[in-house]
């Protein structure tokens, strides 16, 4: 061999050895799957690069394994990667403090509500009983209860048991004397049941919120100890990003002194209850955003739930005589809380069940907003809306945050409670979505499960988990699943104003992902909610395994 030809094989090899060397370095691979994007032109992947809690790249499992290095590597073995859920609108301090209640959901009489409460035991002296979850709906009589029986089994301790939807409770005696509830309060009409005189303990509304502000909070390590347990229960699920639709100044504060810390890992948008000191602290501040906390919205409540009747309709409750819900948000309060938010900065999140609270809080929304717009406030749950109004969304930009699993949930009863009629407008996700090009998706959760592959489910299929109803319901207005899935994902992130950061995998943002053991978008119908989530992972590392 010459010496020309021995130059060009010492040459080769270093060349070889530079392009070795050349790989970059990272944190971690996960490689041989099938990777859901989410990006703009829904992209898929076999192979990510991950490097100080960011995406570095996506593609082939050639590319990725030719262009990095990582002492991690994570096999997928075919498995399904997408990024992490966010769920748009839930009640994640709700569901940490509901840990220390008695489980009410699902039962299908009173009877069985109290022989729960029974078998609890006994709290200690100065100690409350409560429970949550009650549905008169799953009962034979489908009438709310009254106190007797629990005046009678709990003469001496107070009790107070929460509706499934959180806007109704049941108090025995004991509690309304301790709040100082009598039949000659004044409250606005609806609120407090009366009957021959006396009061039932049925209350709803701001008159239910009284009563709950008297239950004795937790705190320090008791409320630390919750509020994990309940970021254990979300991480299982695939949730990296939570919207908690209320929180309270000390809550706030005490969530990020917890993320600071590094015992709480799971990010929150927080959408404040507009209390004073929640305006003063927060609000006339300007937004307020950490790596893992958000505050820029303001929460509303227009009306009620429809569950209960309290839900602010146009026409009567085709099943309640002249009954037609209630507004229980002034609408001067709220249009002075939309002139503070739009000087601010801040998004508005309303509440709205009803047609008439959907109505009023468009018209009082495109007062301010005008027209096309970026300010992307929302109404939460957007449930019924007259046909005629839903051009409002479009027309002034405004975003419907809406819970896939209430049309699940209610389909049972909700004709009786609206009429053939009203049912064009309600559950309306597809209608809904087509205003503006995108629709946030969320559970509501504690007062439906905290899934977001049920949501996703029931955003698709409109059945319940045992298949029902065979056409499923209302499907004219059901999802497919890229939009499903998008609406737990990327859409949900931008209705909370972070698409920049997460909502999707692609370079530069978080890499906040799940793997599943099957591909969401690909079994049949009825599996979906049966997939279960394997790993989670929030910037990278993982904070959940099966």
């Amino acid at each position: 061999m010459n010496n020309r030809g021995i130059i060009l094989i010492f040459f080769s090899i270093c060349l070889l050895n530079s392009c070795g060397n050349m790989k970059k370095k990272v944190d971690l691979i996960v490689t041989n799957g099938i990777i859901y994007t989410v990006d703009s032109l829904n992209t898929k992947a076999e192979a990510m690069a991950i490097s100080k809690g960011k995406v570095v790249a996506l593609g082939s499992m050639q590319v990725i394994e030719d262009g990095f290095t990582a002492a991690d590597v994570i096999d997928l073995q075919g498995k399904t990667l997408i990024p992490g859920f966010i769920d748009a609108h839930c009640h994640f301090m709700g569901l940490a403090l509901g840990l220390q209640y008695i489980d009410l959901t699902g039962l299908t009489s009173f009877e069985a509500v109290i022989d729960r409460i029974k078998s609890s035991g006994r709290p200690g002296e100065g100690k409350w009983i409560v429970g949550r979850g009650w549905d008169q709906n799953l009962w034979k009589n489908k009438h709310f209860p009254d106190n007797t029986l629990l005046n009678r089994i709990f003469p001496d301790i107070p009790v107070m048991l929460i509706r499934v939807d959180g806007h109704v409770v049941l108090a025995n005696k004991a509690a309304l004397t301790k709040a100082g509830i009598g039949a000659d309060n004044h409250f606005n009409d609806g609120q407090v049941e009366i009957k021959n005189g006396q009061l039932t303990g049925i209350l709803s509304e701001n008159a239910a919120e009284l009563i709950r502000g008297m239950v004795p909070q937790p705190d320090g390590e008791e409320l630390t100890t919750l509020i994990t347990r309940a970021e254990q229960q979300c991480f299982s699920v695939g949730l990296t990003t939570v919207s908690d639709a209320g929180l309270e100044h000390h809550q706030i504060l005490f969530i990020d002194s917890l993320q600071r810390s590094g015992i709480v890992k799971m990010q929150v948008y927080a959408m404040l209850t507009p209390t004073e000191k929640n305006v003063n602290t927060f609000v006339k501040n300007g937004p307020f955003h950490t790596d893992k906390l958000v505050i820029r919205s303001i929460k509303i409540y227009a009306d009620g739930s429809l569950g209960s009747r309290t839900a602010k309709l146009k026409q009567p409750y085709t099943d309640a005589g002249t009954g037609s819900g209630m507004i229980v948000t002034s609408p001067d309060s709220i249009r002075a809380l939309c002139r503070l938010a739009l000087e601010n900065g801040y998004q508005v999140n309303t509440h709205c069940i009803g047609d008439s609270a959907n109505s009023l809080i468009l018209a009082i929304y495109g007062s301010f907003l005008k027209g096309k717009n970026d300010l992307r406030w929302r109404i939460e749950h957007a449930q019924v809306v007259d046909t005629e109004d839903i051009h409002f969304f479009g027309d002034y930009s405004v975003i419907p945050s809406v819970q896939a699993t209430h049309a699940t949930s209610d389909m049972y009863w909700a004709e009786s409670r609206l009429g053939k009629e009203r049912l064009h407008g309600a559950y309306a996700y597809s209608d809904l979505l087509k205003q503006n090009g995108w629709i946030a998706n969320g559970t509501d959760f504690p007062i439906e499960g905290i899934s977001p592959l049920l949501t996703f489910y029931a955003s698709v299929s409109r059945k319940d988990l045992k298949g029902f109803p065979e056409g499923g319901f209302l499907m004219n207005n059901a999802l497919t699943r890229e939009e499903a899935l998008r609406s737990v994902t990327i859409w949900a992130a931008k209705a909370d104003f972070i698409e920049a950061e997460k909502g999707s995998l692609e370079p530069g943002k978080s890499a906040d992902f799940i793997i599943l053991d099957q591909d969401l978008m690909e079994i049949p119908e009825q599996e979906i909610p049966r997939i279960k989530v394997l790993n989670t992972f929030i910037n990278g590392v993982r904070v959940f395994k099966q």
